[in-house]
């Protein structure tokens, strides 16, 4: 805070960060105070309005505008419309010729512009809107003859590359959008304010100006176009309270919007860093992406101009520091320039900020209404580091989110291809905003389900490889504690060779990365949990007896507690979390183990019928290690078994007498007791039997068993 007294915080509350036209307003008012005013004078975001830090008071600041203020002379004489050319608009032509004659010095900047723009003409013999083959040598004459005062608008409309002009989507196509030509519109509407022979203010001026400052109620709208910059003053249907209404805006609004529109051109010819022919080298801009708003479709996108991110900085700033903020304009991602509104998001949440800027208000320039852009605000995106994001950095593995998002948007793509997408954006940026397990869990189900889709599309495998494998810090960001997350991760690590992942796709099991159409290992469709892991089960136990393997399939990575097991085999779960949470954690090393959890008091133990079957599914190096069985001992798991457990209530009792008896054999204690009916769901028991447990958890149950008495009967609604 400065300590000179004689400054003074003036609150504008017509300058806010939406719409637009109004943030471009305030950064107006900030350059021509400080230009032509107070050189000291600061300005930053506070409550959704400007502040200015001024030596002016608020009757100063209406004065200045009022009195002195010099219009910035902005003139597109390669543009038709723009009043150099009677044939091109005979409006905009007498408008010109209106400010070339006058004397006042108000004009004076305007009329030495518009003189050397006329010789430039002159010399280049142009008497007509420029061709392009021609629109290029005006556009170097004028670069090299103009004096720097009057570049502002030439560099803030149009880039001149080595090509061809290019134009920054901010200021439409070379100061014009359509058929609106800015400039002449902005002398029309500086006329309206200042007497041409004079210069002096003229009608009810300086009421509109109360309002365009201060938000205050004023009556006198002017019925005139506004462009792209302010979607609600536009007009058209349902834009009133009858049917339809025109263009309503006040004359201040437009002029200061295109002033501070200025600052956006400090750099834009030096900014050409990339190398990448598709990015945007213009200040924080970026191609437009349909993520992360709710707002914009992925068929939105294509017609699209651009998206832009303005800052909003919370700490005062002279005209200088904001120059070189804008100027900069730019952020890096992983060493390039962000392609689209994800990477520039990514970009933003990887880095922070040094610069004061604690948020973004994201724009794209929408085709709407017709053929008309309009810049649609998206959203607000605040500014914090956000190691999470750090994740989405794998997904770039051999560019595959770039492939995957390019086919998703290929003209021919399926809408199911675009939905899977637009998801998938909206879970990059809200990862990207908040660090919460759930946003990650979020990502990880939508890949779970590009893998899946894209695995039974040829054509797609063609251009896109499966998801990259993720390293074990995806686990860490998305574990919340919750039963079907251990469930789940138990279920994606069953490997023994095998890993869960081909199962969901035909990917070869050893390199996980490179599609394998030919194998019969995926087996996963669109049943529900149960009926897939059944036939994950005997897919594996088949491949296992094929391959010899001595052991049985059902050992893996990050095994499930107690807790999560008895959950899910009580039906207290949600079963489809958990398919959709293990067909993302399939793509993903996963650890050795999760953290443990805490027991509580209340947690119910796992039923004896569970604690029956449940060594037949564990690796009988498991079991050894556990201590059910002696160093070489086996306990094979009967091929029947799985079959009966699935063929309801009375299978589900000739399972028990299989198991019973297979463990007798094996030299398992069972002292004679029985289990009675009712018994659980038979599908259900089988699922919660393939989840990989703890060894202390076989310890456990295995020691219940023990301790029964001889002969005793045990009722499963009971346990």
């Amino acid at each position: 805070m400065d300590k000179d007294m004689h400054l003074n915080e003036i609150v504008l509350r017509g300058c806010s960060p939406m719409p637009l036209a109004a943030y471009l307003k305030a950064l107006g008012v900030l350059r021509l105070v400080c230009e032509q005013a107070d050189a000291t004078a600061k300005g930053w975001w506070q409550d959704e309005c400007f502040m200015l830090r001024t030596r002016l008071d608020e009757s100063d600041l209406r004065r200045f505008f009022l009195e002195s203020y010099r219009p910035t002379p902005m003139l597109s004489p390669w543009n038709g419309g723009s009043g150099f050319y009677r044939q091109g608009n005979e409006t905009a032509w007498s408008t010109l010729e209106k400010i070339k004659s006058t004397r006042a010095e108000r004009w004076r900047p305007f009329r030495e512009a518009a003189a050397m723009m006329a010789d430039a003409l002159e010399r280049l013999n142009l008497t007509e809107k420029p061709a392009e083959s021609d629109k290029r040598a005006l556009l170097a004459r004028l670069r090299a003859t103009l004096h720097d005062e009057f570049l502002s608008w030439l560099d803030a409309a149009v880039l001149l590359t080595d090509d061809k002009p290019d134009y920054p989507p901010l200021l439409g196509t070379g100061g014009n959008d359509g058929r609106l030509d800015f400039t002449s519109n902005y002398m029309q509407r500086l006329l309206e304010m200042f007497d041409p022979v004079t210069g002096k203010v003229q009608g009810d001026v300086g009421n509109k100006l109360e309002s365009a400052l201060f938000a205050r109620p004023v009556p006198g709208v002017t019925a005139l176009a506004i462009g792209q910059f302010f979607p609600g003053a536009a007009g058209g249907p349902n834009s009133s309270t009858g049917f339809d209404s025109g263009a309503q805006v006040n004359v201040w609004d437009y002029v200061l919007m295109l002033e501070g529109a200025l600052l956006f051109a400090a750099t834009a010819t030096r900014r050409l860093e990339s190398t990448d022919p598709s990015a945007l080298s213009y200040p924080f801009t970026v191609r437009p992406s349909g993520g992360g708003s709710g707002a914009v479709a992925l068929g939105d996108e294509r017609p699209a101009r651009a998206e832009i991110w303005m800052p909003l900085w919370d700490r005062p700033a002279s005209l200088p520091e904001l120059r070189v903020l804008l100027g900069e304009g730019r952020v890096s991602l992983n060493g390039r320039l962000p392609r689209d509104g994800l990477d520039f998001a990514r970009a933003v949440a990887k880095l922070g900020t040094d610069r004061g800027v604690r948020a973004f208000q994201r724009y794209a320039f929408m085709m709407r209404s017709g053929k008309a852009y309009l810049a649609t605000p998206l959203n607000r995106f605040h500014v914090h580091q956000n190691p999470k994001a750090d994740l989405i950095d794998q997904l770039d593995r051999g560019d595959w989110l770039w492939r995957f998002r390019r086919a998703a948007r290929s003209t021919h793509a399926p809408a199911r291809l675009q939905g899977l997408a637009h998801r998938l954006d909206d879970a990059l940026f809200d990862l990207v905003r908040v660090a919460d397990p759930r946003k990650v869990q979020e990502v990880l189900k939508v890949l779970g389900e590009v893998q899946f889709y894209l695995a039974r599309s040829p054509s797609l495998r063609e251009q896109v490889r499966p998801v990259p494998r993720l390293d074990a810090h995806w686990v860490e960001a998305a574990r919340d504690d919750s039963h079907e997350f251990r469930v789940a991760a138990a279920l994606a690590g069953l490997d023994d060779g095998l890993p869960m992942g081909v199962h969901l796709a035909p990917i070869d099991p050893v390199k996980l990365n490179v599609w394998a159409p030919e194998s019969r290992l995926a087996v996963w469709g669109q049943g529900n949990l149960s009926d897939n892991l059944a036939q994950v089960l005997q897919r594996r136990l088949l491949t296992a007896d094929r391959t010899d393997l001595n052991d049985k399939p059902l050992s893996g990575r990050c095994p499930a507690d107690e807790g999560a097991v008895t959950a899910f085999l009580a039906g207290a779960t949600d079963d489809r979390c958990i398919a959709e949470l293990m067909a993302g954690l399939a793509c993903v090393r996963l650890p050795e183990r999760l953290p443990p959890r805490q027991a509580t008091a209340s947690q119910a133990s796992l039923p004896m019928i569970y604690a029956l079957f449940k060594p037949l599914f564990v690796p009988d190096a498991q079991l050894r290690e556990a201590g059910v069985l002696t160093p070489d001992g086996r306990l094979p798991l009967p091929s029947a078994l799985p079959r009966l457990l699935r063929a309801g209530p009375a299978g589900v009792g000739r399972a028990v007498d299989l198991a019973l008896r297979r463990r007798r054999v094996a030299g398992l204690a069972d002292a004679g007791w029985r289990l009675t009916p009712p018994y659980p769901d038979g599908r259900r028991l089988l699922v919660a039997l393939m989840i990989p447990v703890d060894h202390r958890v076989i310890q456990g149950v295995t020691k219940r068993l023990a301790d029964l008495k001889a002969d005793e009967r045990v009722a499963q609604d009971a346990s």
